[in-house]
């Protein structure tokens, strides 16, 4: 039997609507394959594209997971969990989303609420498992509809994602594992939607110390100057391994261990 494997399949690194509306980056979320369990996670416009180019499977999905319910993480949610329910011929898999996607201006249509095996809401300090995953949601976040960052165990390893969120004092002490991937929209801090900066994310890994952290969910400004560059300057300040996701980057976890 072939040794399970951890991975995390980058279908897009986009953030903020201007990357998103010229699809400088593409904004398909990620595609999480934590042994035999494949989790999407936040699939903004263009995922069910660039999933299938890459030879993924939206049926084999267990489970599709939101953030929160902005265009650029919840654009193909609907078609995606079509896709995963084989358009609704199959009763199955899990949708997992704070309770305004479902509520104010709901963005997982009504006639697809019956096609998942079970839509469950998520709340701050929530536990919920997708076979032998387990995700958390250890805090809800500042932006301006309901949000949150995860933790993702498997029987292998630890590793966070903290989504869009204003910086906030103890945020970094939420999260933990060996691995951090953190949303950073923007170069300098003071935007006018809450969001992290460069300089932000740098101060989380270098109070979280993880072994690696990876810079996703770029804005113009970070695009303009040249997130591996940036990356690379964020390592040699905290002595941690940064690095830029780039759009269709697998990263294999037991690498990072």
């Amino acid at each position: 039997m072939p040794e399970l494997r951890d991975t995390i399949t980058f279908l897009g690194t986009a953030g903020a609507r201007f990357v998103v509306a010229r699809q400088l980056l593409a904004s398909g979320g990620a595609w999480l394959k934590l042994g035999n369990t494949q989790i999407l996670l936040d699939p903004g416009p263009g995922s069910l594209v660039h999933a299938v180019r890459r030879k993924l499977e939206p049926a084999k999905l267990e489970a599709i997971v939101l953030s929160h319910r902005h265009l650029d993480h919840s654009g193909d949610l609907n078609v995606m969990i079509e896709a995963m329910t084989e358009a609704g011929t199959k009763n199955r898999g899990l949708v997992f989303v704070p309770a305004d996607a479902l509520t104010q201006d709901p963005v997982v249509f009504s006639y697809l609420r019956s096609y998942p095996r079970d839509i469950q809401i998520l709340a701050e300090g929530g536990s919920y498992a997708v076979n032998d995953v387990v995700l958390e949601t250890p805090v809800k976040h500042e932006h301006p509809v309901e949000t949150y960052g995860f933790i993702f165990r498997t029987p292998r390893h630890t590793f966070s994602w903290i989504t869009d969120t204003q910086y906030f004092e103890g945020l970094a002490g939420c999260y933990k594992g060996d691995l951090l991937i953190v949303n950073v929209v923007r170069i300098k801090a003071g935007a006018p939607i809450g969001h992290l900066s460069l300089p932000e994310a740098g101060q989380i890994i270098e109070e979280m110390k993880p072994k690696t952290a990876v810079l996703t969910h770029f804005g113009m400004t970070m695009w303009r100057a040249r997130p591996w560059e940036l990356a690379g300057e964020l390592s040699e300040q905290t002595g941690v391994k940064v690095i830029a996701a780039r759009d269709g980057m697998e990263l294999d976890l037991a690498q990072i261990s």
